[in-house]
């Protein structure tokens, strides 16, 4: 048991010997530089996945057609960031890449490009989310009986998102120079910013007014401001040498070497993105056609499945660094070895991860609701969640490897095969003609998230990623 459990994790196994370029740091050393990246990055996501269950759990107090109307606005949100998510996978791994060339200069001058092209989109976004709203919420399924909340909840966030993407722009570009924890802070402040204005503006403490929804759009809006302010400030400091800053002497105009480098992978993923997108949207739309019920126990327990996704996001970030900053110091084994090493220690958070969620899967659905059709229901669907946790853990770190290399056109392809086009035809056909409803909608984002490890691991393993310049 002892050999089978070293193969498994001991760096020396890890890479092949045809990939070996020099020695390999020992098992303390690289589970060491994996975690110091990881932890902070992985606590950041699982509190903004936490804070976002509490935020689901104090709207869930008004009823199932409050938790429908704050949950339709989540794929429109995301569909106007599209074009931002892009810039910051490329900002990542730009700045990676030259922070393990040594060009701290150039890193500097990837952060001020994508900040310029991040102010730009920014624009374009809340100004598109506040005339359309009620015509994106409707192409997302939003049913008569909680449109009208949806839409104003939506405008509200997506004035907050004019900061927050700004926020998260800065932020990308620090978890690629490795400051993991800059990124941690802002968003735990936010969040906490978020759950105290929760508290007084959704049913209305002190001598705070009871907003409902709207007080609930406000509190996100108001975290969103404090997390920019907090990013902002980090990148504020004197040039100095090892030091990420706008101050740098980078002219702020655009640079075409640095543009296009950043674009390069940012053109990629904003395909795979847009493919994303399409594919989320289009299944939360089928979801959401079920009816309020069945909707509400399905945003339910995706606020329980993003604590999964929280912690492969948290090692699928550092091994993003740590594959770019190794590849820019022509190490390709070693970039191999931590991409491993964090598929590694995400997979045994899955497994945990699944056995905690089949045991207590009752008591989750009643942290957020208490009608007996959503408990019954959500528990058949937890277990789904627990299946889905020990593909999707490895899936993430995977292709967030493949992205930090600027393999991202791969990443793109594997997205329009298993998001674009096996995810909603899987769940439309078992939800609709065969008929298990949205039980049949979450056996299709398994499937999806089961195909996208395949595919994406077949590439990692074969190490053709190796040679992509950036």
């Amino acid at each position: 048991m002892f050999r089978f459990f070293k193969r498994i994790f001991d760096p020396q196994f890890l890479v092949s010997s045809e990939h070996v370029k020099g020695p390999l740091p020992g098992m303390g050393e690289v589970y060491r530089n994996c975690l110091s990246l990881a932890w902070p990055s992985a606590l950041e996501s699982v509190l903004i996945a936490l804070v976002s269950s509490v935020d689901t759990m104090m709207v869930g107090g008004l009823g199932a057609a409050a938790i429908s109307a704050v949950g339709i606005t989540s794929q429109p949100r995301f569909l106007m960031m599209t074009p931002i998510i892009a810039l910051n996978t490329g900002v990542t791994a730009i700045v990676a890449r030259r922070k393990g060339e040594g060009n701290i200069d150039g890193a500097c001058r990837s952060l001020k490009q994508a900040v310029i092209f991040c102010l730009f989109f920014c624009i374009l976004m809340v100004t598109g989310a506040l005339f359309f709203a009620r015509e994106l919420l409707t192409l997302a399924g939003a049913q008569p009986d909680f449109i009208d909340l949806g839409v104003e909840y939506y405008r509200i966030v997506m004035c907050g998102q004019f900061f927050a993407c700004l926020g998260m722009t800065i932020n990308a570009a620090q978890r690629g120079f490795g400051n993991t924890k800059v990124s941690m802070r802002s968003n735990v402040a936010a969040n906490l910013v978020n759950l105290v204005f929760n508290y007084f503006l959704i049913n209305g403490h002190w001598f705070f007014p009871r907003l409902g929804t709207r007080g609930a759009a406000i509190a996100t809006a108001l975290g969103s401001v404090v997390a920019f302010c907090m990013a902002l400030a980090s990148v504020l400091r004197p040039a100095a040498p090892g030091v990420l800053t706008l101050r740098s002497n980078a002219p702020w105009r655009f640079d075409r070497r640095t543009a296009s480098s950043i674009f390069k992978v940012a053109s990629s993923t904003f395909v795979e993105q847009i493919f994303m997108r399409f594919g989320f949207f289009t299944y939360a739309s089928l979801v959401a056609r079920l009816g309020t019920i069945e909707f509400a126990t399905h945003q339910i327990c995706m606020n329980i499945i993003n604590v999964s996704f929280g912690f492969a996001d948290g090692f699928g970030i550092a091994s993003t660094s740590l594959v770019g900053q190794q590849l820019g110091a022509k190490r390709p084994d070693l970039a191999m070895l931590y991409g491993k090493v964090g598929q590694r220690c995400s997979l045994c958070i899955g497994v945990l991860l699944a056995i905690f969620f089949t045991l207590f899967r009752r008591e989750m659905i009643l942290l957020f609701n208490d009608e007996p059709a959503i408990v019954a229901l959500g528990a058949q669907i937890v277990l789904i969640v627990a299946a889905t946790c020990l593909a999707q853990t490895s899936q993430v770190v995977i292709s967030g490897c493949l992205r930090g290399a600027g393999d991202s056109r791969y990443v793109a392809l594997t997205s329009f095969i298993s998001i674009a086009i096996i995810r909603p035809a899987l769940s439309w056909l078992l939800c609709y003609p065969v008929g298990w409803g949205v039980i049949g909608a979450w056996i299709g984002l398994f499937g999806d998230q089961f195909l996208r490890l395949v595919l994406n691991f077949i590439r990692f393993r074969s190490g053709k990623w190796f040679e992509i310049e950036l």
